[in-house]
């Protein structure tokens, strides 16, 4: 399995905060990782969300391409709209094929107030949802088809989008 981790500094310490995995997502791994990390920063917050294919759809999972420098950008402005709240963005995406019932989405939130991470992290998916730089299609018989009625145009992605 190939991990592709982008790192922010804090305090001399390198902490991973956008990870990208070949295939499904390690949950608990990556959500206890996350706790133990920033348990002792002083966040009086850190919420998770996890997002897990369903199998509706007739299909057997789903499949991803990223294209990592709009990601990484995209990411990076996230975390600095954090930091004005004295908070960090954490995000887990899958590359490839994640069958159903496994993970291919962990997105979460350090703050020192729970409102603020709670406001941040319903922004964050949404605007995930519809400005990140990652393609899904549908698998089916072990097909890939484009999931193109479930999909957004990427503001200025010219023929990415």
């Amino acid at each position: 399995m190939m991990v592709i981790k982008y790192h922010c500094y804090l305090l001399f310490v390198v902490v991973d905060m956008l990870e990208l995995y070949d295939g499904s997502l390690p949950v608990e791994e990556i959500t206890n990782s996350w706790y133990k990390d920033f348990r002792l920063s002083n966040y009086g917050a850190i919420i998770t969300f996890v997002g897990v294919v369903r199998d509706e759809n007739g299909i057997d999972g789903l499949s991803f391409d990223i294209y990592e420098p709009i990601l990484k950008d995209w990411f990076n402005s996230w975390q600095q709209k954090a930091k004005e709240q004295n908070a960090i963005v954490l995000m887990a995406h899958s590359k490839g094929d994640v069958l159903n019932h496994t993970s291919s989405y962990i997105a979460g939130i350090c703050s020192p107030k729970r409102r603020v991470a709670l406001e941040l992290i319903d922004e964050f998916v949404e605007d995930f949802k519809a400005s990140a730089p990652i393609w899904k299609y549908d698998i089916i018989d072990g097909k890939r088809i484009y999931a193109k009625d479930r999909s957004t145009k990427l503001n200025g992605a010219g023929i990415l989008s």
